[in-house]
Protein backbone atom coordinates (compact mmCIF):
# COMPACT_ATOMS: atom_id res chain seq x y z
CA UNK A 1 0.00 0.00 0.00
CA UNK A 2 1.33 3.42 -0.97
CA UNK A 3 0.61 6.34 1.36
CA UNK A 4 0.24 9.82 -0.12
CA UNK A 5 0.28 12.71 2.32
CA UNK A 6 -1.82 15.63 1.12
CA UNK A 7 -0.87 18.80 3.00
CA UNK A 8 -3.20 21.80 3.04
CA UNK A 9 -0.80 24.75 3.08
CA UNK A 10 -3.23 27.59 3.79
CA UNK A 11 -4.60 28.12 7.30
CA UNK A 12 -6.62 31.31 6.91
CA UNK A 13 -10.39 31.46 7.41
CA UNK A 14 -12.33 31.30 4.16
CA UNK A 15 -9.59 29.40 2.33
CA UNK A 16 -10.45 27.12 -0.57
CA UNK A 17 -7.41 24.92 0.08
CA UNK A 18 -9.41 22.36 2.07
CA UNK A 19 -11.83 21.97 -0.85
CA UNK A 20 -8.97 21.63 -3.33
CA UNK A 21 -7.24 19.07 -1.09
CA UNK A 22 -10.45 17.04 -0.67
CA UNK A 23 -10.87 17.03 -4.46
CA UNK A 24 -7.26 15.83 -4.93
CA UNK A 25 -7.69 13.20 -2.19
CA UNK A 26 -10.80 11.83 -3.90
CA UNK A 27 -8.82 11.37 -7.12
CA UNK A 28 -5.82 9.86 -5.30
CA UNK A 29 -7.78 7.14 -3.53
CA UNK A 30 -7.25 3.86 -5.34
CA UNK A 31 -7.17 0.25 -4.20
CA UNK A 32 -3.41 0.47 -3.69
CA UNK A 33 -3.26 4.02 -2.25
CA UNK A 34 -3.95 5.32 1.23
CA UNK A 35 -4.41 9.08 1.67
CA UNK A 36 -3.38 11.00 4.79
CA UNK A 37 -4.95 14.47 4.64
CA UNK A 38 -2.93 16.94 6.76
CA UNK A 39 -4.53 20.27 7.62
CA UNK A 40 -1.87 22.66 8.90
CA UNK A 41 -4.66 24.75 10.50
CA UNK A 42 -5.30 21.94 12.99
CA UNK A 43 -1.90 20.19 13.12
CA UNK A 44 -0.76 22.33 16.03
CA UNK A 45 2.81 23.17 14.99
CA UNK A 46 4.07 26.41 16.56
CA UNK A 47 6.56 28.60 14.76
CA UNK A 48 9.78 26.63 14.43
CA UNK A 49 11.07 26.13 17.96
CA UNK A 50 13.69 23.39 17.63
CA UNK A 51 17.17 24.32 18.90
CA UNK A 52 18.98 21.82 16.63
CA UNK A 53 19.11 22.24 12.85
CA UNK A 54 16.40 20.16 11.17
CA UNK A 55 19.03 18.42 9.02
CA UNK A 56 20.35 16.74 12.19
CA UNK A 57 17.11 14.81 12.66
CA UNK A 58 17.36 15.57 16.39
CA UNK A 59 14.05 16.89 17.68
CA UNK A 60 13.57 18.10 21.24
CA UNK A 61 9.79 18.62 21.14
CA UNK A 62 7.13 15.93 20.92
CA UNK A 63 5.11 17.95 18.37
CA UNK A 64 8.13 17.78 16.06
CA UNK A 65 8.70 14.06 16.63
CA UNK A 66 4.99 13.40 15.96
CA UNK A 67 5.19 15.43 12.73
CA UNK A 68 8.35 13.54 11.75
CA UNK A 69 6.68 10.16 12.32
CA UNK A 70 3.71 11.21 10.23
CA UNK A 71 5.86 12.44 7.34
CA UNK A 72 8.00 9.28 7.53
CA UNK A 73 4.83 7.27 6.85
CA UNK A 74 4.40 9.04 3.48
CA UNK A 75 5.62 7.43 0.27
CA UNK A 76 4.84 10.66 -1.60
CA UNK A 77 3.36 14.05 -0.82
CA UNK A 78 1.02 16.53 -2.49
CA UNK A 79 1.37 20.12 -1.31
CA UNK A 80 -1.86 22.04 -1.86
CA UNK A 81 -1.01 25.70 -1.72
CA UNK A 82 -2.56 29.08 -2.24
CA UNK A 83 -0.57 31.90 -3.77
CA UNK A 84 -0.17 34.86 -1.44
CA UNK A 85 1.81 37.88 -2.66
CA UNK A 86 3.70 35.89 -5.26
CA UNK A 87 4.66 32.99 -3.00
CA UNK A 88 3.23 30.25 -0.81
CA UNK A 89 1.84 30.65 2.75
CA UNK A 90 4.17 30.90 5.75
CA UNK A 91 2.55 27.97 7.63
CA UNK A 92 3.57 25.65 4.78
CA UNK A 93 7.18 26.89 4.89
CA UNK A 94 7.16 26.46 8.66
CA UNK A 95 5.91 22.85 8.40
CA UNK A 96 8.60 22.06 5.83
CA UNK A 97 11.33 23.74 7.92
CA UNK A 98 10.58 21.68 11.03
CA UNK A 99 11.99 18.49 9.49
CA UNK A 100 15.10 17.42 7.62
CA UNK A 101 15.81 13.78 6.79
CA UNK A 102 12.11 12.89 6.65
CA UNK A 103 11.71 14.84 3.40
CA UNK A 104 14.72 13.22 1.68
CA UNK A 105 13.91 11.14 -1.41
CA UNK A 106 10.21 11.90 -1.04
CA UNK A 107 8.48 12.65 -4.35
CA UNK A 108 6.29 15.74 -4.26
CA UNK A 109 3.63 17.32 -6.43
CA UNK A 110 2.42 20.87 -5.91
CA UNK A 111 -1.23 21.68 -6.56
CA UNK A 112 -1.27 25.47 -6.54
CA UNK A 113 -4.20 27.81 -6.94
CA UNK A 114 -4.64 31.53 -7.22
CA UNK A 115 -6.21 34.33 -9.19
CA UNK A 116 -3.84 36.29 -11.40
CA UNK A 117 -1.22 33.59 -12.02
CA UNK A 118 -3.20 30.41 -11.21
CA UNK A 119 -0.75 29.66 -8.41
CA UNK A 120 2.27 29.48 -10.71
CA UNK A 121 4.37 31.85 -8.58
CA UNK A 122 3.65 29.79 -5.45
CA UNK A 123 4.67 26.60 -7.26
CA UNK A 124 7.81 28.28 -8.60
CA UNK A 125 8.74 29.58 -5.14
CA UNK A 126 8.29 26.11 -3.63
CA UNK A 127 10.58 24.37 -6.12
CA UNK A 128 13.98 25.40 -4.64
CA UNK A 129 12.69 24.66 -1.13
CA UNK A 130 11.66 21.13 -2.11
CA UNK A 131 14.93 20.48 -3.93
CA UNK A 132 16.89 21.88 -0.98
CA UNK A 133 15.14 19.41 1.31
CA UNK A 134 16.10 16.53 -0.98
CA UNK A 135 12.59 15.98 -2.30
CA UNK A 136 11.90 15.09 -5.93
CA UNK A 137 9.34 17.45 -7.50
CA UNK A 138 7.05 15.68 -9.97
CA UNK A 139 5.62 18.77 -11.64
CA UNK A 140 2.84 21.13 -10.56
CA UNK A 141 -0.88 21.35 -11.23
CA UNK A 142 -2.06 24.96 -11.51
CA UNK A 143 -5.65 26.05 -10.88
CA UNK A 144 -6.94 29.52 -11.71
CA UNK A 145 -9.72 30.39 -9.30
CA UNK A 146 -11.43 32.92 -11.55
CA UNK A 147 -12.60 30.11 -13.82
CA UNK A 148 -13.56 27.78 -10.99
CA UNK A 149 -15.24 29.84 -8.23
CA UNK A 150 -19.02 29.88 -8.45
CA UNK A 151 -21.79 30.98 -6.10
CA UNK A 152 -21.94 27.33 -4.97
CA UNK A 153 -18.20 26.99 -4.31
CA UNK A 154 -15.47 25.47 -6.45
CA UNK A 155 -16.37 23.92 -9.79
CA UNK A 156 -13.43 22.04 -11.27
CA UNK A 157 -13.09 21.89 -15.03
CA UNK A 158 -12.89 18.65 -17.05
CA UNK A 159 -9.21 19.13 -17.86
CA UNK A 160 -8.46 19.55 -14.12
CA UNK A 161 -9.25 15.87 -13.55
CA UNK A 162 -6.87 14.86 -16.33
CA UNK A 163 -4.10 17.12 -14.99
CA UNK A 164 -4.38 15.76 -11.45
CA UNK A 165 -4.62 12.14 -12.66
CA UNK A 166 -1.45 12.60 -14.70
CA UNK A 167 0.37 14.26 -11.78
CA UNK A 168 -0.69 11.49 -9.40
CA UNK A 169 0.47 8.82 -11.86
CA UNK A 170 3.91 10.50 -12.06
CA UNK A 171 3.99 10.82 -8.28
CA UNK A 172 3.15 7.15 -7.72
CA UNK A 173 5.73 6.08 -10.30
CA UNK A 174 8.40 8.04 -8.46
CA UNK A 175 7.21 6.69 -5.10
CA UNK A 176 7.67 3.10 -6.27
CA UNK A 177 11.05 3.82 -7.87
CA UNK A 178 12.37 5.59 -4.77
CA UNK A 179 11.04 3.13 -2.20
CA UNK A 180 14.46 1.49 -1.56
CA UNK A 181 15.92 4.88 -0.66
CA UNK A 182 13.14 5.74 1.79
CA UNK A 183 13.31 2.43 3.67
CA UNK A 184 16.62 3.49 5.21
CA UNK A 185 15.30 6.73 6.76
CA UNK A 186 16.04 6.82 10.48
CA UNK A 187 13.50 7.35 13.24
CA UNK A 188 13.39 10.90 14.64
CA UNK A 189 15.88 11.34 17.46
CA UNK A 190 15.43 13.01 20.82
CA UNK A 191 18.47 14.99 21.98
CA UNK A 192 20.88 13.34 24.37
CA UNK A 193 21.10 15.49 27.46
CA UNK A 194 24.59 16.37 28.62
CA UNK A 195 25.72 14.57 31.76
CA UNK A 196 26.64 17.05 34.49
Amino acid sequence: MTTIGIIIGSTRPGRVGADVAAWVAERARRTDVEVDLVDLATLGLPFLDEPEPAASGIYRHEHTRAWARRVRSFDAVVLVTAEYNGAFPAPLKNALDFLGPEWANLPATVVAYGNSSSGSRAATALLPVLVGLGMLPAGPVLLGLRDRLTEHGLAFLPHDDAAVASALDRLLGLAHALEPLRITRAEPQAPVEAVA
